[in-house]
């Protein structure tokens, strides 16, 4: 069972003291704005490139700590930086976010991926809180009506599929707009809110569902009918995990206690098919069949996965108070602490082979930037907080 003092100071030790401090030292461009994120284990650059998702996402992580924790002038002046570079070369000018730029900010690679705008929408919508500047605000809000525009065919022109021929549907946009709802909810019409709320949670918890399974699919057919295919087989049990965290937190603001203990449920059942019972720790990808995954790099163990995992359980017991959800949390903590920060430089190494030795030793690169790691460190050292102060009853569920 969680002792949340237990596990408090090392969450916030590791946050305040070892990965907030790297991205301060290594990741600021002082000569043209925005932040480097590939960086080495010691923090050196080995590429100047930015992706749009990524300074977005680093803007997210300083006004959040500016408004959820101290608000430090540092901590408000490394989002401006980022920000500032954001609306100078961030959007093409139809308003659509680029996915890379170069580092003095001229274009690289075109808005295909809704994600930098989902991000962006997140980044000035945390920024407008924290400055009242009210163009933040604006920025968030017309973003967020681009992602709504663009959901039924988010990368336009950019798609490479040839969609009659198989019309598929992607989980990864429905599962982030969960999360970006509650983000915005002070921003946006309450009617719309409550309006994307709701097709959210029927496509997470219906539309992706697989019944006979009980397995949460990365793709369906847009008719809402499972797709046999590489793309229709495909699990990810990080995507799976985080989206229910996030239901979870849907689940909370409604005072849904059906819809929570359903999340904490699927994301067990998740966690027990996901788990590698030989090396430990996550797979990334898998097949629903058990054929192999197109994906080479399936069976590797990677950085967020393992955050997102342990943020769900943390979240499903201190909701409910489910003792399953504190055991997994201990395991997947164990694991996770063992293999991921680094007690030498900080932060966190980000992919390791199956059997727990790493890929290599960077800190970050083209998808791995300033979010996961200081977001769930953050979110569970809130909650250990506050479990120290309100412990759950720590009853079991019928299910268990």
């Amino acid at each position: 069972m969680v002792e949340p003092k237990e596990y408090q100071h090392t969450f916030y030790q590791e946050l305040f003291e070892r990965v907030i401090p790297f991205w301060e030292t290594h990741s600021p461009d002082l000569t043209h704005g925005g932040y480097f994120s590939c960086l080495l284990r010691d923090g050196k650059v080995y590429d100047t490139d930015k992706f749009i998702w990524l300074q977005a996402r680093q803007v997210w992580t300083f006004a959040t700590l500016y408004n959820q924790v101290d608000p430090k002038e540092a901590w408000l002046d490394l989002a401006l930086l980022g920000a500032q570079f954001l609306e100078k070369h961030g959007r093409a000018a139809n308003g659509h976010w680029f996915f890379a730029v170069r580092q003095d900010g001229a274009p690289l690679v075109q808005p295909y991926n809704i994600f930098s705008d989902c991000f962006a929408t997140m980044a000035f919508a945390q920024l407008f809180r924290a400055t009242g500047e009210q163009r933040y605000a604006d920025i968030a809000r017309t973003t967020f009506d681009h992602i709504l525009q663009r959901r039924s065919n988010p990368k336009g022109k950019y798609e490479k599929g040839i969609g009659a021929s198989r019309p598929e549907t992607s989980f990864s946009l429905p599962m982030i707009l969960c999360n970006l709802c509650l983000e915005l909810e002070s921003l946006i019409d309450e009617d719309l809110i409550e309006r994307t709320i709701d097709q959210c949670i029927d496509t997470v918890m219906h539309g992706f569902y697989d019944a006979d399974t009980g397995l949460v699919l990365e793709t369906i057919h847009t008719d809402g009918s499972p797709s046999d295919s590489f793309n229709g087989r495909l699990l990810n049990p990080g995507h799976a995990l985080e989206a229910m965290w996030f239901i979870m937190d849907l689940g909370q603001r409604r005072n849904d206690k059906a819809l929570t203990q359903e999340a904490v449920r699927r994301a067990l059942h998740m966690a027990e098919y996901g788990w590698d019972s030989e090396f430990g720790g996550f797979f990334y990808f898998m097949d629903r069949k058990g054929y192999p995954p197109q994906q080479l790099e399936w069976d590797q163990k990677l950085w967020w996965v393992h955050l997102e995992a342990q943020e769900a359980m943390l979240k499903g017991y201190a909701y409910t108070g489910n003792l399953s959800c504190a055991s997994w949390f201990e395991r997947i903590y164990d694991y996770t602490w063992e293999h991921f920060p680094d007690p030498v430089h900080g932060e966190w190494f980000g992919y390791l082979h199956r059997d727990g030795t790493r890929l290599h030793d960077a800190k970050g690169g083209k998808w791995k930037g300033c979010f996961h790691v200081p977001r769930g460190l953050l979110h569970c050292w809130q909650l250990l907080s506050q479990l120290a102060l309100d412990k759950p009853s720590g009853k079991k569920e019928p299910h268990e």
